[in-house]
């Protein structure tokens, strides 16, 4: 072959190799397209079915689900066996959904004491429960709600929702978060503590002190739903 003469079946064999060339990078990337819009389709289904199986809750007016959970001192305990101040049965229960490790919780203990003393007399204990996964949350261990209490002082029921079954009954999503419910277990009130939750010395309306003034003078609470403010909870599940 003579210098600057190009080789006619060298040429074709150069042609031929960088077609398929190209067919293969695009067929891969193709592949690649494909693969990612199935995960990401996939991915979608999945979220879209664990929200579906979340359970929604209760409602205003919902009847509130039972429950027998644990509670510091060992003894388990349900509607049927909290007591008053007095020794007596409830007129109702300002459950509380609360923990050791979120600030927001941690700001409102010192207010949950109060309401407790304040309300318990009058026929309306607190009653706590931890909702965290003390996997997730090695604060929120069964010892660390012990601890935490004992510091504190806590007058009320410190219970553990062991297995995180009793929230999700509920539809609590927040620490802290209330439901105020009357002797016939019905939810009557549900939400934020007060108005304030940075700073105790500045509520200007509790809005459980007020839920519990409007049933016992036989109204209805207004409001009765107030966005509650805190941490969410914490768990492997979600």
């Amino acid at each position: 072959m003579k210098k600057g003469i190009f080789n006619p079946i060298v040429l074709l064999a150069l042609l031929v190799a960088v077609s398929f060339s190209c067919q293969s990078n695009a067929s891969s990337e193709s592949a690649e397209t494909e693969t990612t819009t199935e995960e990401t389709a996939e991915a979608k289904t999945v979220s879209q079915t664990e929200v579906e199986e979340m359970p929604m809750g209760v409602k205003v007016g919902d009847k509130a689900p039972a429950f027998e959970l644990k509670n510091i001192d060992g003894e388990m305990y349900s509607f049927d066996n909290i007591k008053d101040a007095n020794g007596n049965a409830p007129k109702g229960f300002v459950v509380t959904f609360t923990c050791n490790t979120c600030p927001y919780a941690v700001m409102y203990e010192d207010r949950l004491i109060e309401l407790h003393n304040k309300l318990a007399p009058q026929g309306y204990p607190v009653v706590a429960i931890q909702p965290n996964d003390p996997e997730v949350k090695e604060g929120d261990s069964f010892t660390a709600m012990q601890e935490r209490a004992s510091d504190k002082g806590f007058p009320f029921l410190y219970l553990m929702d062991e297995g995180q079954v009793i929230y999700p009954q509920y539809g609590a999503s927040r620490t802290p978060e209330i439901y105020l419910i009357d002797a016939d277990l019905t939810v009557r009130y549900h939400g934020a503590i007060d108005d304030n939750a940075q700073d105790a010395s500045a509520v200007t309306v509790n809005y459980v002190e007020n839920a519990v003034a409007a049933i016992e003078n036989g109204q209805e609470p207004d409001p009765a739903d107030v966005k509650a403010i805190g941490c969410t909870i914490k768990t492997k599940k979600i």
